[in-house]
């Protein structure tokens, strides 16, 4: 599987296009939704499907000028997350222009039949419909806002808890150290670096 990462917009989120057997994925278009769809002609992809790790503003603001230029092209997320589409307290304004529901959207745990080998793993803790994109046969992990190299996504937003967050980073050290590790922001890492270094994974069972 091919990746390329890159941040967009003013909160710099990673989005990664995903491509695999002629089939692409866009992860977390966070914003500048018309580079991406320029990005995916330049390199000859159309997107079979938009995954989101969760559905905060910095991470969807992409998806209409997507869905406009791929009419039908459906919207994985956890149901948890779904009432944040639209909702008041998650707008910014600017360039992160208010959305309501995707058309399309589709529940992540069918992901596996759009694209075998991902593992999604819940992470609440961050929202409550947080994923993880877990591929173990490439040894990459799209973590989202859940853990960031040397640090965690915050908790004090509506549907936060640290205890859960605590919990999902739990699930996540058990897996392989030498996974490379792409968070919804900053640089990337990986699972055997956090648990040595990052003081929320080094306190996990």
């Amino acid at each position: 599987m091919e990746r390329l990462t890159i941040q967009v917009g003013g909160y710099e989120a990673n989005c990664s296009i995903l491509s695999a057997d002629g089939r692409a994925f866009v992860v977390d278009p966070g914003s500048e939704g018309d580079r991406i769809v320029e990005l995916l002609a330049k390199k000859g992809l159309e997107p079979a499907a938009i995954l989101l790790t969760h559905a905060h503003f910095d991470h969807i603001s992409g998806i209409p000028a997507l869905q406009k230029a791929f009419p039908g092209i459906p919207v994985y997320v956890h149901p948890g997350d779904v009432p944040m589409f639209g909702h008041p307290l998650n707008q910014a304004g600017g360039e992160y222009a208010p959305i309501g529901r995707p058309s399309g959207v589709r529940d992540v745990e069918t992901l596996a039949e759009l694209l075998p080998g991902v593992e999604v793993i819940h992470t609440p803790g961050h929202t409550p419909g947080g994923v993880c994109y877990h591929f173990p046969g490439d040894r990459l992990l799209l973590s989202g806002d859940t853990l960031f190299a040397g640090s965690v996504g915050r908790t004090d937003f509506p549907g936060g808890s640290m205890t859960r967050m605590m919990e999902s980073l739990s699930t996540l050290a058990k897996l392989p150290d030498d996974t490379l590790v792409i968070p919804g922001h900053g640089p990337h890492t990986t699972i055997g670096a956090e648990r040595r270094y990052n003081p929320y994974m080094a306190s996990c069972p």
